[in-house]
């Protein structure tokens, strides 16, 4: 049986993993985001 917690704990893998590969090589809207981020605090 494929339970909800299953499905959210694969779903947190993948995100980690893509945050991972994200951090080695941030694309230009990526740092287009983080900029507007920083200017609504």
């Amino acid at each position: 049986m494929y339970t909800i917690e299953m499905a959210y704990a694969r779903m947190r893998e993948l995100q980690d993993l893509a945050n991972r590969s994200r951090a080695h090589q941030p694309s230009a809207s990526e740092r287009a985001e983080k900029k507007r981020a920083a200017k609504k605090r």
